[in-house]
């Protein structure tokens, strides 16, 4: 599913900004090969065969498209060693935020050659800087754990996973414009690493190879200078755990937390579900083969899911709200009063019913006994990707 983003003079009004033109000096050809990871899918034969300048070419035009400006054009051209980016139809400012994010993007590649020093590296990873996402109209920041291989390999696309669709979708049934998931989709991986979606449990031991771009892509993901910070939610177990350890809050499944990413400033972090974590609750092979117990776990994650993507949704739509009086009426609609909606969601998108099968199914005894239970936290172990 291809993401794309508001109309360029949407973006102008949002950004406030004259359009012109912007120019980067990316570096010599060997820094962007290792920040672009070219050739993205080569084994002997490249599943698209493009040369470094088309590559680079291909992820600033993503960039460009998902902050709006949709007549912007890119151009890559190479000077002796040198890659230098045209971006035409776009404020003159627009090379600084891309600047910034290939200066992260070393220290990723630093703590990358660290782990494969110390012989911890795989030979089915590959390094894969947030590349293609929205650079300048970001609404929300997403901080997950590490990016599918395919993403990388087969997509060339950040924001092409079961994942991130997943939860694109949920933000459209909390009232954002399918063309604008995108500028809420901003994300932030703890392992800058594209890997099988099983790896999660093997890149345990890699995040403090990372620290210092970690660190730094959330300073520089979550704070503006013009406005208040952008608000984060923060998916699955090991991300919140390492909340927890660098900034010192303990986040839960819709917890409400503020970290500071730097002195004086306070960002509102809201703990979540990994996206894919329920369809592993909702499995019954993991639940004894039960199904109703499968539909009920699968039903209070739904909840949490909507819950969550509903406070993200209000928070990336208005800075200025009230962070926690957000997540009350967020968690009062999904799991209260609208809890209804929220079980035939469930049942149209992980049961893959009709409307008509979802609502006959929701009113079922075994299922509105679910529903009264709505409310009560549950926690799922699963496959972290």
């Amino acid at each position: 599913m291809q993401k794309m983003a508001v109309s360029g003079l949407a973006a102008l009004a949002f950004s406030g900004l004259a359009l012109a033109d912007a120019q980067i000096d990316l570096g010599d050809a060997q820094r962007v090969t290792r920040l672009f990871a070219f050739p993205n899918n080569c084994h002997v034969i490249c599943f698209r065969d493009w040369t470094l300048e088309q590559t680079v070419e291909h992820y600033l035009t993503q960039s460009v498209r998902r902050d709006g400006y949709a007549d912007a054009q890119v151009q890559v051209r190479r000077d002796n060693d040198r890659l230098h980016a045209h971006i035409s139809d776009v404020p003159a400012s627009y090379a600084e935020p891309l600047r910034k994010l290939l200066d992260s993007g070393e220290l990723a590649y630093q703590g990358a050659t660290r782990l494969n020093n110390d012989g911890k590296w795989a030979y089915d990873w590959y390094l894969f800087l947030p590349l293609g996402m929205a650079l300048e109209n970001r609404r929300s920041i997403e901080l997950l754990h590490f990016p599918p291989d395919y993403s990388l390999t087969q997509a060339q696309d950040y924001l092409r996973s079961n994942t991130t669709d997943r939860w694109a979708q949920l933000l459209t049934f909390n009232g954002v414009e399918a063309s604008q998931t995108p500028a809420y989709q901003t994300i932030v991986d703890i392992a800058p690493i594209a890997a099988p979606a099983s790896a999660g449990k093997d890149l345990e031991g890699t995040y403090s190879y990372f620290a210092d771009y970690q660190t730094r892509m959330v300073k520089e993901m979550t704070l503006r200078h013009d406005a208040k910070p952008l608000p984060m939610v923060a998916f699955g177990a090991p991300v919140r755990s390492w909340i927890q350890q660098q900034y010192g809050p303990k986040v839960n499944v819709l917890g409400l937390v503020s970290i500071s990413p730097e002195a004086g400033t306070q960002v509102p972090v809201l703990g979540a579900n990994h996206p894919s974590a329920i369809w592993y609750a909702a499995d019954k092979n993991n639940t004894g083969g039960d199904q109703d117990k499968a539909d009920a776990a699968g039903l209070k994650m739904m909840g949490q899911d909507l819950t969550a993507a509903c406070w993200q949704a209000g928070m990336g739509r208005n800075p200025q709200a009230d962070a926690k009086l957000t997540l009350e009426a967020c968690s009062a609609k999904w799991q209260v009063t609208q809890k209804k909606q929220t079980c035939e969601l469930f049942y149209r998108t992980l049961r893959e019913m009709t409307p008509e099968q979802a609502a006959a199914k929701c009113n079922t005894g075994t299922v509105t006994r679910s529903l009264r239970d709505l409310r009560k936290p549950v926690e799922i172990t699963a496959p972290q990707g």
